[in-house]
């Protein structure tokens, strides 16, 4: 475990699972997308075999790499007709923690799907830097989307936390030295999130400026 940062400056954020409520949407994507490439996958396997990273789900359904770009295209074709939205509590919860700290994003979704979702829920502006799956050559859980976020905002590892859903997303912080924060409430994989031992926990996105209040008084 990390101690709590003693200069917080940052709160980092996944997006899908954390600030949205996409899992069903990205889950339903999924089963098309099984369904166009014949793979006999339901929910309940998908669920099992859940992560960020995409590219673990499609190996883990033994996707022939070469197919991964047509898996791509179908999955995104397949989620235009899914709805996500924000969690109960996420605006006011970014609106009171953007008054003392700089936030950020740091997902594993593609950057066009997910501008068109801060487009679309108004919260193109609440983020000093955004990184997107595209932006860095490795993915959760290494280390380099979380440290080109600190680059970007200039703010070191001691500095910062933050704040997922996934195994994934709290290796990535721990692999960065970052403080990690685990959305317990909302996470499709509750049991492999509590084993990957995050340094906090937090039932819900509006229950997070009161545990920050709390470690850092």
């Amino acid at each position: 475990m990390l101690p709590v940062p003693a200069n917080l400056r940052a709160v980092l954020f996944d997006w899908d699972g954390t600030l949205v409520d996409s899992f069903q949407a990205d889950a339903n994507a999924y089963v098309e997308m099984f369904r166009a490439l014949k793979i006999d996958w339901d929910l309940k396997r998908l669920a099992r075999h859940y992560s960020p990273n995409w590219y673990t789900i499609y190996r883990a359904a033994r996707i022939p790499r070469a197919r991964w770009a047509h898996a791509d295209r179908l999955w995104r074709r397949a989620y235009r007709y899914q709805d996500a939205a924000l969690y109960a509590g996420t605006r006011g919860a970014l609106r009171t923690l953007a008054r003392r700290y700089q936030l950020g994003l740091v997902t594993g979704g593609g950057g066009a799907r997910v501008r068109r979702q801060l487009a679309q829920f108004k919260l193109s502006r609440t983020f000093a830097v955004r990184i997107f799956s595209e932006d860095t050559a490795r993915k959760k859980p290494h280390p380099a989307p979380l440290r080109l976020a600190l680059r970007r905002l200039r703010v070191n590892f001691q500095e910062c936390v933050y704040v997922g859903d996934a195994p994934q997303d709290i290796e990535m912080a721990r692999n960065a030295g970052v403080f990690a924060i685990a959305v317990m409430g909302t996470s499709p994989v509750r049991a492999r999130l509590a084993a990957s031992r995050p340094d906090a926990r937090i039932d819900g996105i509006a229950d997070l400026p009161d545990l920050l209040r709390r470690l850092t008084r």
